[in-house]
């Protein structure tokens, strides 16, 4: 299903991929601090930003429902004319900013997480937005069994995804899994990559899209702290297993 999926993709997609026809000039941001404090998912919104996504789940055990936001810029000298490089009139580089804030006894919330390392800003308009919900890869964020799960879904000259699972621990989200798929699309390889970072084992799957038969590897990982979120980086540039 995945490897007829993805052959379709090629198919359909092609590369449509346009000559740079000058410097695309990227306005410089400043991501404000937040609130540590609030009544409300709205007090943690700094001025000239926005609620992207908003999600609700008991993240941390006690019963009660936690807030999960991914905050954006507002600003519009961030939406750019990018039609010279092949990209939209209005290619919208604003940042995000991922939040967490527990709920409180006294109805309020306090935050325990602040992050805009994860999903790096886009700032090329080859580029899909990794957010993107109706992308070519599917991005996106969810509340899944107690856990924050952030997909980051990306077009370029390969295609594919990658899924970050955190989980409350030790008073800290941490990673405890990560799943990716990466297709070359001239080649028609793919590779995808399972590791459960709590019992140390990584799946690695290699073959072709045109074939049902992959080479399947096994590896035990050294036992490591688990990384928390701001440890991570940038999302798009992570690597399952430090060298």
């Amino acid at each position: 299903m995945w490897k007829t999926a993805f052959a379709v993709l090629l198919l359909a997609c092609g590369l449509a991929v346009a000559a740079d026809d000058g410097d695309l000039v990227i306005p410089p941001v400043t991501y404000l601090a937040l609130a540590r404090n609030g009544p409300s998912p709205e007090a943690f919104v700094p001025a000239g930003w926005r609620i992207e996504t908003r999600l609700s789940g008991d993240l941390n055990g006690d019963g009660r429902d936690d807030i999960f936001l991914i905050l954006r810029g507002n600003d519009p000298r961030n939406i750019i004319d990018a039609s010279r490089q092949g990209g939209p009139e209005k290619f919208d580089t604003n940042p995000r900013i991922l939040a967490v804030a527990f709920a409180n006894a006294a109805g309020g919330y306090d935050l325990v997480v602040e992050n805009h390392t994860l999903i790096a800003r886009t700032t090329y308009p080859g580029e899909q937005d990794p957010l993107d919900p109706n992308g070519v890869q599917e991005g996106g964020v969810e509340i899944k069994s107690g856990t924050l799960r952030v997909t980051l879904g990306y077009f370029t000259g390969n295609m594919g995804r990658k899924i970050f699972t955190f989980r409350f621990a030790d008073n800290r989200f941490v990673l405890i899994g990560y799943d990716s798929v990466d297709v070359e699309r001239f080649k028609g390889s793919m590779e995808q990559v399972s590791v459960n970072y709590s019992t140390h084992r990584m799946k690695r799957s290699v073959g072709k899209i045109s074939d049902d038969t992959d080479n399947v590897t096994w590896t035990t990982l050294p036992a490591k702290p688990l990384l928390t979120i701001s440890q991570v980086g940038d999302g798009m540039e992570f690597e399952p297993v430090k060298k």
